[in-house]
């Protein structure tokens, strides 16, 4: 470098300096200049952010974490292919078969005509807590305001109450065992010409919200219904505390 800037004065009080001499200069400059270049490849080559390899269906589990929640999930069940790798995520979208829970066929394909008749799988989301209460508390501070008065028996021991016209929750029913409103409690939807009813089962685990959704006519096996849901959160927990 100390030559090169040698050479730049000597151009500089020699304007009459050949061509040749400068394009001499500048073949030295752009060779330092590419040396420099290729030498910082390998650390830009480090630090540059990259998407994770996609993830096979097949491959063993994935660790992941939501919320503080530790979860071992088969990648075949993850819907979304941007959500197929291990580490800290705020959100998974989740499908099993039923009453299997294993992972669904990946080569089967569901035409969009079937999707809101499907009552052979269940589908969960596991997103990080966006500061709504959980759900035992929403039932006792928020629900009350928009429930109707009337409670009604619901299938095998269950209570119904449906809420309110004119209120968020419009057009659904609450369904909670009469027994103990800790085992089961979810929101289900009408069922429809167009489509079956739908039943939310949520709850809370450390910072992480799960979201349980299922078909209303479900509700005829609830029993069963509850005892899988603990089966499937302990097969994505096989590390936690019993």
């Amino acid at each position: 470098m100390a030559h090169i800037a040698q050479d730049l004065r000597g151009v500089r009080r020699r304007p009459q300096a050949s061509r040749a001499a400068l394009s001499g200069l500048m073949l030295r400059l752009a060779l330092i200049a590419g040396i420099l270049t290729l030498a910082g490849c390998p650390v830009a080559y480090i630090l540059w952010p990259r998407w994770p390899d996609q993830v096979a269906l097949d491959a063993p589990m994935l660790p992941i974490t939501v919320g503080g929640l530790s979860l071992n999930v088969p990648p075949a069940t993850i819907r979304l292919s941007i959500q197929r790798r291990s580490g800290a995520q705020e959100r998974l979208d989740l499908v099993f078969l039923w009453p299997s829970l294993m992972p669904p066929d990946p080569a089967a394909k569901i035409a969009p005509g079937d999707a809101l008749q499907l009552t052979d799988r269940v589908f969960v989301t596991i997103a990080l807590n966006d500061g709504t209460p959980p759900p035992l508390e929403r039932l006792k501070t928020i629900y009350p305001r928009y429930l109707a008065a009337d409670t009604t028996a619901g299938p095998d021991g269950l209570l119904a109450q449906g809420f309110r016209n004119d209120t968020p929750y419009q057009g659904e029913e609450l369904f909670y065992d009469a027994v103990s409103v800790e085992r089961f409690l979810v929101r289900c939807t009408h069922d429809t010409r167009i489509a079956p009813g739908i039943c939310l089962h949520e709850q809370r685990i450390m910072n992480a919200d799960i979201t349980v959704r299922f078909p209303r006519e479900w509700l005829k096996d609830w029993r069963a219904v509850a005892s899988n849901i603990d089966r499937l959160m302990a097969d994505l927990r096989p590390n936690a505390s019993r």
